[in-house]
């Protein structure tokens, strides 16, 4: 066997962490969820799930230590440029199709009022969504970094810490990405104290709020993986996912700018550490692995609906013993829609990419499961 197979067999045979994978389905179901009730409940501290958006720094915290994990012993061999095609395959066909789902939403939605944006604005707002280029322009929405998929936002700043890692952070020893971590949990109190919690990074007026949750939590995920701080423990995926869903349960106080920074700052990496040392049980696997499949598609592709859902919410005004027979049918479709989205767009459109640029043979083999 030569040099090159020898590489490649190592790849593959490569540990996966499927319970991380599995517990980042259930942050995504948390963030759409989360997303349902903020329309009923505009105040998070009456909303049963008003910390479900914390979800979000639970993913830059994963995505920290998977990144270190996937790359670390390889990116110098493969190069800045084949890391950012890859990264671009895993992430961004989900990006595009977010945008043309929000796209369709805004001019097809049967509760929303007459569209006033011309033709040129609204291919505008496509093509900075589609692109991940800021342009919070849409005052009806809030001024969302990106008002045809909300989420977004936190793909953007995705690829800015996968920018960073490719060009800084892979270079650092253990002590420089300590103090750098260190240096970013000081933002994160900062911001969480000034603003009394830590939701911001969506919107236009809270953009650089978004830079300092993914920058600790990031780092925070990458310094776990390079410090090998992983906690063998025999929890597994349902005592984790139970775990991580009461995070987004914690109720909300006027001390909200001190326990969301605790759980950001302690928690999540905790539970990271315990992801990666669990064993999963057999009975487990198959629930673990759809859970990691369907997470992303499902927090990319939710959104459109959540727009024309909260449109109907405050112009119909149900009455909330109507809203279980919405909202929960609601969910199970957008599950089974991500299902579908995954299997048949998706993995297709990733499979494909990856094939036009096999020829760069330091390539590792495409991941086509839940991860990010």
């Amino acid at each position: 066997m030569n040099k090159e197979n020898l590489n490649q067999g190592t790849l593959n045979t490569k540990q996966h962490f499927e319970i991380l994978d599995g517990l980042r389905g259930i942050a995504a179901l948390a963030v759409v969820i989360f997303h349902f009730m903020e329309w009923i409940f505009t105040d998070i501290n009456k909303n049963i799930i008003g910390h479900g958006f914390l979800a979000v720094d639970f993913f830059f915290c994963l995505s920290g230590f998977v990144i270190g994990y996937a790359y670390d012993d390889r990116i110098r061999g493969m190069g800045t440029g084949t890391f950012f095609k890859l990264r671009l395959i895993r992430l961004h066909p989900l990006v595009v199709l977010g945008s043309v789902l929000g796209l369709l939403a805004l001019l097809l939605d049967p509760f929303a009022s007459p569209i006033t944006y011309n033709a040129g604005k609204l291919f505008l707002l496509f093509v900075c969504s589609a692109f991940l280029i800021p342009f919070p322009v849409m005052e009806d929405r809030a001024f969302n970094l990106f008002g045809l998929n909300a989420p977004s936002w936190s793909l953007f700043y995705e690829y800015v810490a996968n920018l960073f890692y490719a060009l800084i952070l892979y270079r650092l020893g253990r002590r420089s990405l300590t103090v750098l971590t260190i240096l970013a949990a000081i933002g994160i109190c900062l911001v969480s104290y000034r603003a009394g919690n830590l939701l911001g990074g969506w919107s236009k007026d809270t953009f650089l709020d978004g830079g300092a949750r993914v920058a600790y939590s990031f780092l925070a995920g990458l310094l776990l993986y390079r410090s090998n701080w992983i906690i063998k423990n025999r929890l597994g995926f349902a005592g984790l996912g139970i775990l991580l869903f009461l995070a987004f349960l914690l109720p909300g106080s006027k001390w909200n700018w001190l326990t969301e920074a605790l759980v950001v700052l302690f928690y999540f990496p905790l539970l990271v550490s315990l992801g990666a040392g669990s064993s999963l049980s057999p009975q487990w696997k198959k629930v673990c692995r759809f859970s990691g499949n369907i997470s992303y598609p499902l927090y990319m592709t939710h959104y459109a609906v959540l727009w024309i859902f909260g449109n109907y919410f405050t112009s119909k005004k149900p009455q909330l013993s109507e809203l279980p027979y919405i909202i929960i049918p609601s969910i199970i479709v957008l599950v089974v829609f991500a299902y579908l989205v995954m299997k048949f767009y998706d993995i297709p459109v990733r499979r494909y990419l990856r094939k036009k640029i096999s020829r760069n043979k330091s390539i590792p083999p495409i991941n086509l499961n839940g991860s990010r």
